[in-house]
């Protein structure tokens, strides 16, 4: 009895089925691990990114300029007494104009490579003398005489040059800081007076900033226009460039967004952008510098395919039991698994040093020549030794054409596991599945 029990478990198919079944369940614990582990280098590049950022400049949002008029509104409060509070009315320009370089730089926080520019804003554009009657708001209670002009930048520390504003032909003398924060909360501001029916401005901002420079559309008609010897960029916001240009030697970028193209007035009381929609954000356009490979997006991606791989992998050593009648332990089975997964440990490691593609190169070698070793004295067979290193080779090559093919991906790996359907159900398509592969005949 005990002899027939063994003699089952060792020939036994759906037994060994099983058992591989639960060995891959075993195996999608270092696959997931190691997702975890792409996701800790990742925020560990961020964290050095944002560090180096912090001290050179972040992402920087340029909003205005921003013409704001103050006044007072007294009310009364619970216990009947009059208190005055000091309200804004803000005018967006009438045209807005940027033009720019950006000169990219990249710095490296020990084996990280973090993306910087400078850039050299010129901006340009003009207000008409602002009306209070459309606003409800009568001139008397306007105080003209503390009106100011306001520019929005993100992050302070990126600003390299004190910064002036010449409007009509009168230059002024920006200083830090808005005295109103319902539009823009940070920037510079300059007071104005307002003893003319057209203001025209032109200001030249020396700014640093990391990865993205993006810009509000404050005009009736804004009109930004970038160039760059950086070759890789990414246009990102609420509006793509009208004209764009992409070259080996850099970029050059134009958009026009008119005041039809967003939500807002061009003037209002308070923080009158959102109001509306409080919960929206305001809609920005511009451009981001992408490093060329992102090697932890592309490793991730790389080890999602990692229990396919293992599966794959399984199914080939299975097939080599059934159709050449040899027995592989489970043991060998998994030796054979975390063998694949230490693959996408090592493409982590290489791709942080040399580029993503030499990485896998480099990995999928090394791993090959490993199984290849282990195997040949598994099967004990030449054969299919090389039969069987040809099969994984092809799978690196498989996987790998996934990940560069990103549009075609889907479609070529649909196509790629019905041909590895097809092979297999043709492979055994005379497999009596029903008696052991210890003592089954097979017709191929």
């Amino acid at each position: 009895m005990i002899d027939r029990i063994n003699n089952w478990i060792r020939t036994s198919t759906m037994l060994k089925l099983a058992v591989i079944g639960f060995l891959v369940l075993v195996l999608l614990i270092p696959t997931s691990m190691l997702q975890s582990l792409i996701q800790e280098r990742e925020a560990t590049r961020d964290e050095a990114t944002a560090e180096v950022s912090a001290k050179w400049g972040g992402q920087q949002v340029i909003g205005g300029p921003v013409l704001s008029v103050p006044y007072d509104v007294v009310t009364k409060d619970a216990k009947g007494q009059l208190q005055t509070e000091t309200m804004f009315a803000h005018f967006l320009p009438d045209d807005l104009q940027f033009d720019g370089n950006v000169t990219p730089e990249r710095r490296n926080r020990g084996i990280f490579v973090v993306m910087l520019y400078h850039t050299k804003l010129t901006i340009k554009g003009s207000f008409r003398k602002p009306s209070v009657t459309s606003l409800g708001l009568s001139d008397a209670a306007m105080k003209w005489d503390k009106a100011f002009l306001s520019l929005g930048v993100t992050d302070m520390q990126g600003i390299k040059n004190a910064i002036t504003f010449r409007i009509n032909n009168q230059t002024l003398e920006a200083e830090p800081g808005i005295p109103s924060a319902d539009i823009l909360p940070s920037g510079v501001s300059v007071p104005i007076k307002l003893d003319a029916d057209t203001y025209r401005f032109e200001s030249v901002v020396n700014l640093n900033g990391s990865t993205q420079l993006s810009f509000l559309p404050f005009g009736k008609e804004t009109r930004v226009n970038l160039h760059s010897l950086w070759n890789t960029p990414s246009f990102v916001g609420s509006f793509l460039p009208d004209q764009r240009s992409i070259t080996s030697q850099g970029f050059q970028a134009s958009w026009k967004v008119l005041q039809f193209n967003r939500n807002f007035p061009q003037q209002g009381i308070g923080n009158f952008l959102t109001r509306a929609n409080p919960n929206e954000a305001l809609p920005t356009f511009g451009v981001k510098l992408l490093l060329p490979v992102d090697e932890y997006q592309k490793t991730m991606r790389s080890a999602k395919y990692g229990i396919l791989f293992v599966i794959l992998t399984f199914v080939s050593f299975f097939f080599v039991e059934i159709l050449d009648r040899r027995r592989i332990h489970p043991i060998q089975y998994l030796l054979v698994g975390f063998a694949i997964c230490l693959f996408y440990l090592l493409l982590l490691s290489i791709s942080e040093h040399v580029s993503f593609d030499g990485a896998y190169l480099i990995g999928s070698v090394i791993i090959l020549a490993l199984i290849t070793f282990y195997v040949r004295y598994v099967f004990q067979n030449t054969r299919l030794t090389i039969l069987f290193s040809g099969i994984l080779a092809l799978l690196y090559g498989f996987f790998y054409s996934l990940l560069q093919l990103e549009d075609y991906s889907l479609l070529l790996g649909s196509f790629g596991l019905l041909l590895i359907l097809g092979v297999i159900m043709y492979l055994t398509r005379h497999v009596n599945w029903y008696r052991g592969y210890a003592s089954e005949e097979v017709t191929t």
